[in-house]
Formats: structure tokens, C-alpha cells, sequence
């Protein structure tokens, strides 16, 4: 689970990524080439209290990796500013399984925005408009060899090319227009036929708007403004203060919550952010829990037992026999298993069940 922080110079993006991450990251260089990579557990309340019950010896979150990338420079006729980029870094950015977008939205006459005002829209439009260039850029080169080549080979060879060519070319005008190509409803075949591209646009996103601390009250009223406006498929918006989160990581938690609940914080937005960043990603967790550890466990929403079973060692797919199943407010309720079966809450269920966020399981297999 690998997600790429981006965003224009100036936009916070790297306080952002410290803040996240806990990290150190040197800020204010305006767009420096360094990368910086941050593992980060997903927030889940439930593994502490399941951890209450069991008394493991550990507990083990989910987790997403956060990579901060330079701003790319701005595209000019003839270059895709994009491509500017160094090679490993721009393998980072497409290779990413999604966008975190930070957008710069708060006001400070130390840190003047480039443009000489702050508009939201405006930067978030300029930077996916960076990723549509560079879009079109391959996809362009790919068209041109299709139509020059692509008629080549076999006969097999020769359907694979037209097909190819008619889909890229079909994708082509909504990108050409704009259109990112994550709203264009593609089939599990067509995804699978573009997927070796790693198309940007294609990606889901998190725009993030970096708002300060005077805005923290109207927080609502300017994301609501911007998701109004950003209807695309695959898409997210949300809001932070990358500033006044940094000041309550610095804190011990008693400060905190006093800090917090002075700002009017009902939680830390970083808390939030992450856990977005998960739902963005598709996944659920299912639990596990036992004596040596309570563990939540990433998977795509709609995997099933034995997906689940997969996700934990290959060995239980291959001997899967069945799954017990058990949600995790009944077994919270009931504090065991044996009690939890005994009142009809533990299912037997066998592969083809769908697992669902919260189910606790427990996987029997033969060796």
C-alpha cells in the first residue's frame, strides 16, 4: 500500500508528510529534488480493546507507506515537465497505488505563494493538469506505434493491437479534454490491458487542502467548496492544517487534548486522513486475535475467506478447510470464542464467504 504525496512548491506537502509520518523532513526548500519514503500504522481502536480481552504479546497494525515527491517543474511546449523529473522518482510516482494531493489553501505573508495569491482551485488544477500531459505524453507514443507497427505479427498478435488501439483511442478524447481516466468506467479486461502504462490520472486521489489555523472553524464550508466542484470517480477531499497538526505531535497527549479541544478538535485530522488514505486504497481489515498477537489484516473490500486466508500465509489458501467467523462488536461483547459460539455469534463459512471490515477469523487448514 504505497501512496504518493504531491503537490506544487509551497503547498505544505512535505510538513504534511512529516506530520504523518513522524518524520524529519527538511521543509521550505521549494521544490528540492530529495525523496523522503514513511511507513504509518493505520489508527483501529478496536486491536486495543481486542488486545484487552486476549493479552497478547503484540500488536500489529495495518499500515501505508507515504512517499513524498519533488513538484514537478511546469510543462512547457515540446516537454512534459512531468518527465523532468529523475527516473527512480518518477518510477515512484507511477507506480504509487494512489495520489495524496496537498494543496496549499492557508495564508501566510512569510511563506508567499509563487503566484502571488493563494487559490485552491486554481493549484489543484495545474498539477492535474501536469498528470494529464504526462498521460497523453505515453499514451500519444503508444498510438504512434500502434498505427505504424501495430499491424505486425501474427494473426493473434494483430486482434491484440486493434483492440488495444481502439481502447487507447477511445481514452484519448476524455483525456484530452481533461478528463482524469479514473472516472471512464473501465472493465476489469480494459484495466488490466492499460495497467503496464501506470497512467497518473488513472489513480485514485486524496486531495488534502492545507488550510491554517484561522480557517480551522470554516474547515467544512472549504472542502465542501472544493468537492463540489471535483466530482471525479475514484476521488476524496478533505482538510488539515499541517501546521497546527505538527505543533500537537510535539505534545505530550495531556497538551494535546487540551490544545485540541481549545481549537475545537474533535480528533487528530491525521488520524483521519490516514484512515481516508485506506478507504482510498479500497481496503478493509479483518482481525485476528490470540494470545501471541491481535493483528489487523489489509485486504481489498470483496475478498473472500480464502483471500483472506492468502493474505496471511500462502499455506492456509492451499489447506483452507473453513473460516470461523466472528464480528468484532459481538465477540468484544461476548470476550471469547467458546461464549461467542455458544450464543450463535462464531460462523462456520467457507470460501466463497465475503469477508467484512471488523470480522474476526480464525482460519482452519490442514498442513
Amino acid at each position: 500500500m504505497q501512496i504518493a504525496i504531491v503537490g506544487l512548491a509551497g503547498s505544505g506537502k512535505t510538513t504534511v508528510f512529516n506530520t504523518l509520518t513522524r518524520g524529519h523532513a527538511q521543509t521550505g526548500g521549494y521544490g528540492g529534488m530529495e525523496l523522503h519514503v514513511g511507513t504509518v500504522k493505520v489508527p483501529d481502536g478496536r486491536l486495543d480493546r481486542l488486545a484487552e480481552i486476549f493479552k497478547p504479546k503484540k500488536i500489529v497494525h495495518a499500515d501505508v507507506t507515504y512517499f513524498d515527491l519533488p513538484a514537478p517543474p511546469a510543462s512547457t511546449e515540446g516537454r512534459v515537465g512531468t518527465e523532468e523529473l529523475p527516473a527512480d522518482q518518477l518510477a515512484r510516482l507511477r507506480e504509487a497505488d494512489a495520489l495524496l494531493h496537498v494543496v496549499r489553501a492557508f495564508e501566510d505573508p512569510a511563506v508567499p505563494h509563487a503566484e502571488g495569491s493563494v487559490d485552491a482551485w486554481r493549484d489543484l488544477e495545474r498539477l492535474d493538469l501536469e498528470f494529464t500531459l504526462a498521460d497523453l505524453s505515453v499514451m500519444e507514443k503508444r498510438l504512434e506505434r500502434l498505427k505504424s507497427s501495430g499491424h505486425h505479427g501474427t494473426p493473434a498478435e494483430r486482434e491484440a493491437n486493434d483492440r488495444e488501439l481502439a481502447l487507447l483511442e477511445r481514452l484519448h478524447e476524455p483525456l484530452a479534454a481533461g478528463r482524469p481516466l479514473r472516472g471512464e468506467g473501465l472493465t476489469p479486461d480494459e484495466e488490466k490491458s492499460i495497467r503496464g502504462f501506470r497512467f497518473l490520472t488513472q489513480k485514485p486521489v486524496l486531495v488534502l487542502l492545507n488550510v491554517g489555523e484561522a480557517d480551522l472553524p470554516r474547515e467544512a464550508e472549504i472542502v465542501a467548496g472544493i468537492a463540489g466542484r471535483y466530482e471525479h470517480a475514484g476521488a476524496l477531499v478533505d482538510a488539515l492544517s499541517a501546521k497546527i497538526e505538527m505543533e500537537l505531535g510535539e505534545l505530550e497527549p495531556e497538551e494535546a487534548a487540551v490544545f485540541m479541544d481549545e481549537l475545537g478538535l474533535k480528533e487528530s485530522s491525521l488520524d483521519r486522513v490516514i484512515r481516508l488514505s485506506y478507504r482510498l486504497l479500497g481496503l478493509i481489515s479483518f482481525l485476528t486475535a490470540g494470545p501471541d498477537e491481535v493483528r489487523a489484516w489489509p485486504i481489498p473490500d470483496g475478498s473472500s475467506a480464502v483471500d483472506a486466508a492468502g493474505a496471511i500465509h500462502t499455506d492456509l489458501a492451499h489447506g483452507f478447510i473453513r473460516a470461523e467467523v466472528v464480528p468484532y462488536e459481538d465477540l468484544l461483547a461476548l470476550k471469547t470464542m467458546a461464549e461467542s459460539r455458544k450464543h450463535g455469534k462464531l460462523r462456520s463459512e467457507g470460501k466463497t464467504y465475503l469477508v467484512h471490515d471488523g470480522d474476526v477469523v480464525e482460519i482452519l487448514f490442514s498442513k
